[in-house]
This record gives structure tokens, C-alpha cells and sequence, in this order.
């Protein structure tokens, strides 16, 4: 991975674990809890492609496993994460440019379900039952449900500061292409292109424009006939 990538994944990872742990544990809500850090390796992996979604799920899962107050064993979510970033980097449109939202948005409820019944098998394999005892279809449910109401807000100012790193030219203002507006309501500018096809078909349609248009053609023709009538004249005197 280049420099800038190395540095700006670790540097967004940091901050949602931080905000992960900090806020988002502290909510209480019922079921799963909002898995920022899940959605990162998202964004980031729709932009780097399957190699640096998979590098980058597994340095984040294995902080997470490290990082307090982690009750698990240490490579258990950087496993899971590993796996989610691989397969979601598969996902990256091959221009680079997402045409709309719904593809990455059912990525997201893909990778919330996928990797909450990852991380159970896992637990169950080295005899952690936590997802047992509070309810495997409730935390499939939640986890889906929070991750998605989070995924419009964070993804694609994720991407676009990837893309921004990558110097992709296709990268603006707005965010690479990507704002969460088009993510909540993917209207397009049809008329723009309408409108202006329009005014360039009355533009063409002016009486002016087509006098003058009428004008240079019958001039053209006069003068055709001339030469014509010149060349014809010096056949007959030969």
C-alpha cells in the first residue's frame, strides 16, 4: 500500500474505534451496537479494491481486539474484518464511479449481517456463546438496522477522502462523487440536459439565423452558377 494510504486509513480508524468505544458503546441501545468501525473498512475497501479492504480490515479488527475494554480473543474481529474487507473490495465498481446507492447500501446490510454471524462462529469455535444467550436474530436485525441508518453519513465521506488521497480527478467538492444526499435520495438532473438541447434547437430556429443561413446559401449557388456558365462559355469558344 502507498504512503498516503497507509496514513489516512490508520488515521480514520483510529478515530471510529475512539468514537466507537467512547460514544457509541455508552448509547445502551437495544441488540447490537453501531459498528463504525465496520463501516470505514467499507468505505475504504469500495475504494482500494480487495487487496487494501482485506490489509485494512485486519489491522482495524485487530486493534479492536487490543484495544480496552475488549473481552474476546485477540484476532477474533480482526479475522472477521479481514474477510468482510476482501469481499466488499470485490463490490468496487470497475470505473471507480457508483452509479447509484444501492449497491453499496446493500453491501452494508451485507457485511453487518455477515459479520455478525462471522464473529458468533467464531465464538462458538472457541466456546464463547455471548450471541446464545442475547439472541442471534435480534443482533442480525440491529446490527443490520444501525449500521445501515449510519452507512448514508460515513461511507461516502469515507470514499471521497480516499479518493482525495488517491488524486483521482474524479474526486470534487462534493466528495468524490459521492454526498450523503445522493445516498438518501438519488434524483437526477434530467432536465438540465433537455433544457439545454432545447435552447440550442430554438437558437438554431431563429427567423434571423435562417435568413442569414438563406442569404450565404443562395449566394453560394449564384456564384456556382458563374463559374459554371465561365466554364461552359470557354468550352464554346474553343
Amino acid at each position: 500500500m502507498h504512503l498516503n494510504r497507509i496514513v489516512l486509513s490508520t488515521c480514520l480508524v483510529v478515530f471510529a474505534l475512539v468514537v466507537q468505544i467512547c460514544v457509541l458503546a455508552r448509547l445502551q441501545l437495544p441488540g447490537a451496537v453501531p459498528d463504525l468501525l465496520l463501516l470505514v473498512v467499507l468505505g475504504l475497501a469500495l475504494v482500494y479494491g480487495h487487496t487494501g479492504g482485506a490489509l485494512i480490515g485486519f489491522g482495524a479488527g485487530l486493534l479492536a481486539d487490543l484495544a480496552p475494554p475488549a473481552d474476546h480473543a485477540a484476532g477474533r474481529y480482526a479475522l472477521v474484518l479481514c474477510v468482510i474487507g476482501y469481499l466488499a473490495g470485490l463490490a468496487r465498481p470497475e470505473s471507480g464511479r457508483l452509479r447509484s446507492a444501492t449497491g453499496p447500501m446493500l453491501v452494508v446490510v451485507a457485511a453487518a449481517i455477515g459479520a455478525t454471524l462471522l464473529y458468533a462462529g467464531v465464538g462458538i469455535l472457541v466456546g464463547d456463546d455471548a450471541a446464545r444467550q442475547v439472541g442471534l436474530g435480534k443482533l442480525l436485525f440491529t446490527a443490520a438496522l444501525y449500521d445501515l441508518l449510519l452507512a448514508p453519513f460515513t461511507v461516502p465521506l469515507i470514499m471521497g477522502l480516499a479518493r482525495r488521497g488517491e488524486n483521482d480527478p474524479m474526486a470534487d467538492s462534493a466528495g468524490g462523487g459521492e454526498s450523503p444526499s445522493r445516498w438518501i435520495s438519488s434524483a437526477g438532473g434530467v432536465g438540465t440536459g433537455r433544457t439545454g438541447r432545447t435552447g440550442r434547437m430554438s437558437r438554431l430556429r431563429r427567423p434571423g439565423r435562417a435568413a442569414r443561413i438563406g442569404s450565404q446559401r443562395g449566394g453560394l449557388l449564384a456564384r456556382a452558377g458563374k463559374n459554371r456558365t465561365a466554364r461552359i462559355k470557354g468550352v464554346k469558344r474553343l
